[in-house]
């Protein structure tokens, strides 16, 4: 292999976005271990898993403006370095705390410089059919880093240790490095001064109070809290749009170029990105939850459950690149669209106790075969909106709104799975009969603290009750589960509807 090997650019995209999207999918399967490993709950993985999505997104437009100071090449390797760094914290994690530095904070921030670069060094590098192409394969690898991690996951976590998760990853960063004479370095057009500390200050805080205040959904004595976080996190980010547009009116550099979102094709392409991430972080992460809570399963086989989705979406990103050249890239979304919406339907209708993993893979297909086909268009059908010298901003725009989808999934899908089941163990409690108001409460408190241990230990409840807590909480579960994937089947056919309103043009370049 050369330097003039063509698609060398695309090798070092593949294997970034790889490791970047892999963590989330593969710690997934790992709920369990993890959860009495680190002596912690599902609902602060649920938060760690979230906050990893939410500081990429918080970071994002920071990550892509740096690039303008420091050149998108520099910024990439220098957005790798703090990568590996946080990879190694994760690897060597004791507890929690350490765990949310390492995998959330370091590689989030290391995540936001990489992802922007990565975008714009794939658009710039390629035209015409060659650029869709680029991006449907990096597309595909993405997809692939995202679904095919549980499988990993599961194989590291049951036959040796969840740690080597994020210790492999330092293998890919080498082989970037080992390539990286691939990549060029663009010319910086601004100076460390022109940076807006304003907007960075407003882009950031806004995004993760409003996160936050979906996280804390998960507990009702932290519900007083919610309404003041997502809402001044909303004004922030009003606030954060109208500096944006003042530095702009002013002849200052903004930290993004907002006035891209006013462009039909990228604006109703980045809220379809939001709108298709929320549904498959809500499936990466409830399905493992289920499987292992409800079947029992270990990390192998809840991976092993999801890898014909794994291939699947592989397989269908790379015919919804083909497809593209045939027909208009919106019928490809729509067409994507609609069969994901029909997989959670039909994944909706198989929950109960009884349910076994071979009961959700047609489910898990027809859903995956959805996600395939929209995450083929979507990347290159949004930046195919924005001007050469817009790509910068498109691109930190775009990969800001897609990590913030991720992480709102984890967060809304998680937490209207726990709040499902929070209400739904006191039906539960009663149909035991052995329970009378006074005891109710605490018996509800001490389910609801055993499922957030992955059902580990010893429920904390009479001893009369402890032989149907895992009937109970298996049962309150899966009815959570197909209230859950219903509301899912709503999220995909708005973004079908949405998709109805993108401007006709086939194989935008």
């Amino acid at each position: 292999m050369d330097d003039s090997y063509k698609w060398g650019v695309v090798l070092i995209a593949c294997m970034a976005i790889f490791i970047i999207v892999l963590d989330s999918s593969a710690m997934n399967v790992a709920i369990s271990t993890l959860v009495v490993e680190l002596n912690t709950t599902v609902s602060i993985i649920q938060g760690i898993i979230a906050i990893y999505a939410l500081i990429i997104a918080s970071f994002m437009l920071l990550g892509s403006k740096i690039q303008d100071i420091l050149g998108r090449k520099k910024t990439f390797l220098m957005g790798l370095i703090i990568y590996a760094c946080g990879t190694i914290t994760a690897t060597l994690s004791i507890n929690a705390g350490m765990l949310l530095l390492g995998w959330a904070i370091l590689e989030g921030v290391g995540a936001a410089m990489i992802l922007p670069a990565t975008t714009t060094i794939v658009g710039s590098s390629y035209e015409g059919k060659d650029r869709v192409t680029a991006f449907g394969i990096w597309g595909g690898i993405a997809a692939v880093g995202a679904a095919v991690g549980p499988i990993v996951g599961g194989i590291f976590t049951t036959y040796l240790s969840w740690r080597l998760v994020f210790g492999s990853e330092l293998v890919f960063v080498a082989g970037i490095l080992i390539f990286r004479h691939y990549l060029t370095e663009s010319e910086p057009t601004l100076k460390w001064k022109d940076l807006d500390i304003v907007g960075v200050f407003l882009s950031v805080i806004s995004l993760i109070l409003i996160v936050l205040g979906i996280l804390f959904l998960t507990r009702p004595e932290y519900w007083r809290y919610v309404a003041v976080l997502v809402g001044s996190g909303s004004i922030l980010f009003i606030l954060f749009l109208w500096w944006q547009r003042r530095r702009i009116n002013n002849g200052l550099e903004p930290l993004s170029d907002i006035t891209l979102l006013k462009n039909r094709l990228f604006g109703l392409g980045t809220l379809n990105n939001v709108i298709q991430q929320i549904p498959l972080a809500g499936f990466l992460f409830i399905i493992p939850v289920f499987l292992q809570q409800v079947t029992k399963l270990n990390a192998f086989d809840t991976g092993l459950t999801l890898l014909p989705a794994s291939m699947v979406i592989l397989i269908c990103s790379l015919l919804g690149a083909k497809l593209s050249s045939r027909i208009d890239s919106k019928y490809v979304l729509m067409i994507g669209f609609l069969i994901a919406a029909i997989g959670t339907f039909i994944l909706s209708g198989v929950f109960n106790v009884k349910t076994q993993m071979q009961d959700l893979i047609p489910g898990t297909v027809v859903f995956g075969v959805g996600i395939g086909f929209l995450l083929s268009q979507l990347t290159n059908l949004t930046m195919a909106a924005a001007g050469k010298d817009q790509e910068t901003d498109a691109s930190g725009l775009l990969n800001c709104f897609k990590n913030l989808g991720y992480s709102m999934g984890t967060a809304l899908i998680g937490v209207l799975l726990l709040l499902s089941v929070f209400g739904g163990l006191t039906a539960g409690i009663e149909s035991t009969g052995l329970v009378d108001n006074t005891t109710k409460d605490e018996i509800h408190d001490g389910l609801f603290n055993y499922m957030e241990k992955m059902q580990t230990g010893t429920p904390q409840i009479p001893p009369q009750l402890v032989p149907y807590a895992p009937l109970i909480i298996d049962s309150t579960i899966s009815s959570a589960m197909r209230q859950t994937f219903t509301v899912l089947s709503l999220i995909l056919f708005l973004g079908f509807f949405t998709s109805l309103f993108i401007p006709s043009r086939k194989n935008p370049t």
